[in-house]
């Protein structure tokens, strides 16, 4: 036989063990839900939801996980041009990303959300809860009820509807394929931001306790829930509180001696997300400097 012969030999046995393989995966996993076979037959189609991804921390993870193979679905709530900008700048290095604009305190609009995920991906592999909101500085006992209930509203009942939808579609017991699910808090919600956000301080303490409930409840569903603690660190949110050097003035407090970034924040996010972290749930990361 001449060496094209063997070639086209050899060609013709792979694409037989090839379709060989295929059949007997088939056959082997004919039950298996739709998603889970999705998985099965190409790993790297994942997708990710991250709530607040318009801008900081969110738009950060979000690029992130578009370098490292996700398909990104950007939640936002009112900023339509930089949640765009994410989205161009994703495709531009060759990422699949779509953003929707949702109000994540809103149940139609998180369920609203969560179809759109469904539509255009098919599955969810990750949830980053990371919007969230804070006012401006004040002590406690200046605080209007309509204040502390926006907070809550978006902090603590937004993360707890998106982490609940997630669920639905991740667990193994409602026919998912797993997945992980980050909390993003903050140092705040230990500190107690004193003088300044107690009210956001209290959400993000709910959302540490939603972490550790939530990991301990679906830990054998093949899902997992962390958390990551930010500290003071360089995004738009401290001009909320009606301070935009808030870092600048404060970074003298934290150990290292300066504030952080936003990219800081998600690589501590993806790798709670990654494989690497197989053997990690309830957990958190504190990405903060030493304060």
């Amino acid at each position: 036989m001449t060496g094209k012969g063997l070639q086209g030999g050899a060609f013709l046995l792979c694409a037989a063990a090839n379709l060989y393989i295929l059949m007997v995966t088939l056959s082997s996993h004919a039950a298996l839900p739709a998603r889970a076979f999705l998985l099965l037959i190409n790993p790297m189609n994942k997708s990710i939801l991250i709530t607040g991804g318009g801008r900081g921390i969110g738009a950060a993870c979000a690029m992130l996980a578009a370098e490292q193979g996700y398909r990104v679905c950007i939640n936002y709530l009112s900023d339509d041009a930089a949640a765009a900008a994410v989205v161009d700048a994703i495709a531009g290095r060759g990422g699949e990303a779509f953003a929707l604009k949702a109000d994540v305190s809103d149940e139609e609009q998180v369920e609203r959300l969560f179809r759109a995920v469904d539509e255009r991906f098919g599955r969810l592999d990750a949830l980053v809860n990371n919007a969230g909101v804070l006012s401006q500085q004040m002590r406690v006992e200046q605080m209007s009820a309509a204040r502390i209930h926006r907070i809550m509203a978006t902090n603590v009942v937004g993360s707890i509807l998106c982490a609940r939808e997630a669920v639905r579609r991740m667990s193994t017991r409602h026919g998912g394929a797993g997945g992980g699910i980050v909390n993003v808090s903050s140092r705040a919600g230990v500190l107690g931001a004193a003088g300044e956000y107690v009210d956001y301080a209290a959400s993000k303490a709910a959302m540490d306790a939603l972490t550790v409930g939530l990991s301990k409840e679906v830990a054998g569903e093949g899902i997992r829930v962390n958390g990551v603690r930010p500290g003071l660190i360089e995004t738009e949110m401290h001009a909320s509180g009606g301070e935009p050097g808030r870092v600048a003035r404060l970074a003298a407090s934290v150990p290292m001696g300066r504030g952080g970034q936003a990219s800081e924040v998600a690589q501590a996010v993806l790798w709670l997300l990654s494989d690497a972290a197989s053997y990690t749930t309830g957990s958190f990361i504190e990405v903060s400097g030493g304060r």
